[in-house]
């Protein structure tokens, strides 16, 4: 037998090999070897063992990136449910003393979400008396300029008799007349008077129930005003000791805002205890991207430590069971998904604690991609 014969009879058994490879037959490298895996060598898809093959251009476009996951300490971590709470030394109600009807400010009435300075008058309430007591103020003011009449008349006729009427009698009639000018011009500013409604602290209108000609009541709220740049975040516990346990906190899925622990309350309210944490941007320039009453997830890290792998949140997603997992690369085109167990660090990183080998080398960009991939 020639050399090239021996070489032609040993591609031809090659590929018969290839062709009818047994199912789950696999290679050295740990591809199938079965009809449909050859078929599809190259090929952006699902295996049957559920690991997926990437080729490398595939990966590029995705932007896949992976990390060598290390075990170390971090702190353990709880979840509390919490809601956005406006900072009351920066944000104020706006009532009105007596009730009465709305008449629109210097500038109009003030809309949704308008920038106001303290002491900037918003709006008027103009006071309506009751008939009866209105007819009783009309009548006083009546008698008053009456008496007020009189007595600048005698004052004027005590003043011209000057050196044979005793000074003190002018006097006490220029009093007497001066009394009354007043006591008629309280009463009737009274008849016409009109409360304004300012602003109490500087911020943006956040609430706001104002219509020209509205008849309100004292305990109306009428307009809300909050500063967007200082807000608090009360969150809620069922653990004591949680309340007086926090090292540091952050907010889940919102990166860029800085929470600072003030304090746990010491009584229940409904079989909870509220805490409550200051919001702060990390950048001054930027606002909060939170709204008054928003429900959010509070991170709050506590003194024990637990052993895990630190990896981004990002690279955790759901099976299709609805699972947690993560990818680990397995070699140059593929990918498998490995079931974890974790919790969340802060609101970028998750601590995986059961699952997952140090030394792994986990999808940490692009794994929602992967498990898109059928």
């Amino acid at each position: 037998m020639t050399l090239i014969n021996w070489f032609a009879i040993s591609a031809i058994a090659m590929s018969t090999v290839l062709v009818h490879a047994g199912p789950g037959a696999h290679g050295p490298n740990g591809e199938h070897l079965d009809g449909s895996a050859s078929r599809d060598a190259g090929a952006l898809i699902r295996l049957a063992d559920g690991s997926v093959n990437i080729p490398k251009l595939a990966q590029r476009r995705m932007g896949i990136q992976t990390l060598v996951g290390t075990e170390s300490m971090a702190a353990r971590t709880v979840e509390l449910p919490a809601r956005v709470i406006v900072d009351p030394n920066a944000s104020g109600r706006i009532q009105t003393a007596h009730g009465g009807r709305i008449e629109p400010g210097p500038q109009g009435l003030p809309v949704l979400g308008q920038r106001v300075k303290k002491g900037e008058v918003l709006a008027y309430v103009h006071h309506h008396s009751e008939p009866y007591a209105l007819g009783n103020q009309q009548a006083l003011f009546a008698e008053i300029k009456a008496q007020r009449l009189t007595a600048e008349r005698k004052a004027q006729r005590l003043l011209s008799l000057e050196g044979t009427v005793p000074r003190k009698d002018i006097d006490a009639a220029q009093a007497e007349a001066q009394s009354l000018i007043s006591k008629e011009k309280s009463i009737g500013e009274s008849l016409t008077t009109r409360e304004a409604l300012t602003a109490p602290v500087a911020g943006v209108i956040s609430k706001l129930d104002l219509t020209a000609g509205q008849i309100v009541d004292p305990k109306d709220v009428l307009i809300e005003v909050i500063d967007p740049a200082r807000m608090m975040v009360e969150a809620t516990t069922a653990d004591a000791a949680i309340s007086f346990s926090v090292n540091a906190a952050s907010l889940q899925g919102m990166d860029g805002i800085a929470l600072k622990f003030l304090g746990g309350a010491k009584s229940y309210r409904e079989g909870l205890l509220s805490m409550s944490f200051s919001l702060k941007s990390n950048n001054p320039q930027s606002p909060l991207p939170v709204a008054v009453g928003q429900p959010v997830t509070v991170i709050a890290q506590l003194p024990q430590q637990i052993k895990g792998i630190v990896l981004p949140a990002q690279a955790l997603s759901k099976s299709a069971s609805n699972e947690s997992i993560v990818w680990v690369k397995l070699s140059a085109e593929r990918y498998l998904q490995q079931p974890v167990q974790y919790q969340t660090l802060n609101a970028t990183q998750i601590v995986v604690t059961h699952g997952l080998s140090p030394n792994s080398r986990v999808v940490v960009q692009a794994a929602a991609f992967i498990s898109q991939i059928r």
